[in-house]
């Protein structure tokens, strides 16, 4: 690896300076051709006049452009070189200024100008010129050179970025100069290189000492991780911090706010304090942002009672920076957040925060508002909600969609319909904007509610606001018109949804196939059944369930039996303990015990966990049959799969044991021993 070495800066004699200034002097950045409109008369304009109107073979011997280009100062040539149509023209007007020695002072500008246009026509070129520039020793301006490094840094041409760097004279390298060096190495993972340069620079009598923009790149790279094969140390970093501010660089807080922050992406707290306390001894004050910073990870990640002391040290810490609004609503939201039920008292937290906010005259806004009503309502505290609603009104806090949403939607779910159509009218009377997820809530509120009237009506107002109903809200609504035994209704659904060019889903027709098996009308159940296979969707365990259940309420077993076998044997949809349960109800109801057991020992084998209910079933069919032994075997089932009995169960099992004088072993199997008489 290269050892970057900076000689030390000499000042020039005034002469010397002067005649620099004329040759090095330009634009800090390529400038594109300036439209002006052109002073016809003057020397700049006659001489592209000439250049553009003549054989560049005819320029040598053209002796109005020879002495027009005498007259020329090298910012003239420059601008004359930029003017020129395309990247060719400038070439060989360079070409035509090396032939002249008393143009000699004018060869760096009029190559910088070369540069520019091709940097704008063809940037690949800018190589050529490099080495051209070395072979004919032609002097670089320092805007040339600045362009060049530029070029090769963003194209991973490194070597080539330091040559033109070891190319300058060391009087026109200044700290920009190095700041684009170091910014090359950093973009392509050359850290290491990097820091050696930025040693120097940082050195008690470096003629480059950094600058603010110096930190800004270097911390900024490392937040963006911009290096390979090694890992900025903890150490390194305090170090260059303490650097920079050590050396008179000024070392914004908004650079280690932004090295702050990433670090707090990574949740890593240990090295955010480090740099907290390197900010501290380096005089570096943290302002509201620094502490916002900390208080948002902390709060993500649910470590609150944490966020909640940084916000103690900022209010009486030295700084004494006084939280904003933001500040406390980044902490009501991660108290509101916290998500679980046993944690509740976190909205109490919340509630003390923005009590807090009044006393201190912190504004409070519709975020803050939104924030513990969204908490509120989401740990079931829909009244605390709407009361604060209420006393936040009262000191001129208006809701807007979102709040309205947020309880309108918490109304639905505890099926308090009234509560939530009030609200949904006194939020159109204060002229906020409903979104489709106000209207979706009430639509399900009143459809669970079986309000499918009212339902209606919020769809019509919803299409007439210009939302569409997608397929959760149909279904909701063709599920409420099932449920109320109104098909027709269902049916306009149905059409509604293929107008709007909405497809139904499995849930649509599982909707309906329930509805027809409820009514027994397997006709419409099997044709629904077909459309959703028609339609490319294959039936599901509650597609199944739905006829199986309807065979066996209509005691049609062997067709309920059938639809089994299709299951277990054709369809790639296993029957689950549901159905099951179904099938040994029935078959036990109907002296189908022996086809039962058998369907217990299916279970055993496919891994179907049986359950109370599945066992409540067999040993009603076992007692109809007065088989105690093998209702003794499965009470040990029982209990080695842990399956606890429920009241049911111990309903049965007390009438029948007591009846054949086997209470004991019923106290027994209450008590988890075995009963079965081989076993005893």
């Amino acid at each position: 690896m290269r050892r970057i070495t900076l000689k030390p800066f000499k000042t020039p004699p005034a002469a010397a300076a002067a005649n620099n200034l004329r040759r090095f002097s330009a634009d800090v950045h390529p400038v594109p051709p300036s439209t002006p409109s052109p002073d016809l008369s003057s020397p700049i304009s006659q001489t592209l006049s000439l250049l553009q109107t003549t054989d560049p073979s005819s320029w040598p011997t053209n002796s109005n452009l020879q002495t027009l280009l005498s007259s020329l100062s090298p910012p003239a040539v420059l601008r004359v070189t930029r003017q020129l149509p395309n990247y060719q023209n400038a070439l060989h007007f360079f070409n035509h200024l090396k032939t002249a020695a008393e143009l000699s002072d004018s060869i760096p500008l009029a190559f910088q100008a070369v540069l520019e246009v091709a940097m704008r026509e063809n940037p690949g070129t800018l190589c050529e010129l490099f080495v051209l520039s070395k072979e004919q020793n032609i002097p670089l301006s320092v805007n040339a050179a600045t362009l060049l490094i530029k070029y090769f840094g963003r194209g991973k041409k490194l070597d080539e970025m330091m040559s033109v760097f070891d190319s300058m004279d060391e009087e026109m390298k200044n700290t920009d100069v190095l700041n684009l060096v170091i910014v090359g190495f950093l973009k392509w993972g050359r850290f290491n290189d990097a820091l050696k340069l930025l040693d120097e620079m940082l050195e008690p009598d470096s003629c480059y000492p950094p600058n603010t923009n110096t930190a800004g790149i270097v911390f900024s790279s490392i937040l963006k991780k911009n290096w390979s094969g090694r890992r900025v140390t903890d150490e390194e970093i305090c170090n260059l911090v303490t650097s920079f501010s050590e050396h008179g660089s000024d070392v914004e807080i908004a650079s280690c706010n932004a090295l702050l922050t990433g670090l707090a992406n990574n949740h890593d707290f240990a090295r955010m304090n480090l740099l907290m306390k390197e900010m501290k001894e380096s005089g570096i004050k943290p302002n509201i942002v620094t502490y916002g910073i900390t208080i948002n990870q902390l709060s993500k990640l649910r470590r609150l009672d944490e966020a909640l002391e940084v916000l103690e040290q900022m209010r009486g810490g030295e700084v004494g920076v006084e939280p904003d609004v933001v500040i406390y609503n980044t902490l009501i939201n991660g108290l509101c957040k916290v998500g679980r039920q046993d944690e509740a008292g976190e909205i109490d937290k919340g509630n003390e925060l923005f009590e807090q906010m009044s006393k201190e005259g912190v504004e409070i806004n519709v975020v803050t508002l939104n924030t513990l009503v969204d908490g509120m309502c989401k740990h079931g505290r829909v009244s605390s909600a709407m009361e604060l609603f209420n006393n936040i009104r009262e000191k001129g806090v208006k809701g807007n969609a979102v709040t309205y949403t947020v309880l309108i939607t918490a109304f639905c779910n505890v099926n308090n319909i009234d509560r939530a159509m009030k609200l949904f009218d006194e939020m159109q009377e204060n002229g906020c904007s409903s979104d489709a997820v106000v209207y979706y809530s009430l639509i399900s509120g009143l459809c669970q509610a079986g309000r499918m009237d009212d339902a209606t009506f919020v769809v019509s107002r919803m299409k007439e606001a210009g939302f569409c109903l997608d397929v959760v809200s149909y279904n909701i609504l063709i599920g409420g018109f099932c449920r109320k035994n109104k098909l027709d209704k269902a049916a306009e659904m149905l059409k509604d949804m293929e107008t709007a060019g909405v497809k139904p889903d499995r849930v649509t027709y599982n909707t309906l196939l329930s509805f027809f098996c409820s009514n027994g009308d397997f006709k419409h159940a099997h044709k629904v059944m077909k459309k959703m296979i028609g339609d490319g969707l294959t039936p599901n365990v509650v597609t199944y369930g739905a006829m199986i259940q309807a065979y066996c309420t209509s005691n049609n077993i062997d067709a309920a039996m059938k639809i089994y076998t299709d299951m277990s044997s054709s369809s790639k949809v296993p029957p689950n303990t549901v159905i099951y349960n179904m099938l040994i109800d029935s078959l036990c109801k109907n002296d189908g015990l022996e086809v039962a057991l058998t369907l217990m020992d299916d279970m055993k084998e496919k891994g179907v966990r049986q359950n109370s209910n599945t066992y409540n079933a067999l040993f009603k069919g076992l007692r109809q049959r007065k088989m105690l032994e093998k209702a003794l075997e499965f009470m040990d089932q029982m209990t080695e799969q842990a399956c606890n009995p429920d009241y049911v169960t111990m309903e049965i099992l007390t009438e029948w044991l007591s009846e054949v004088g086997e209470i004991e072993k019923l106290r027994k199997f209450v008590q988890g021993y075995q009963v079965s008489a081989s076993t005893i």
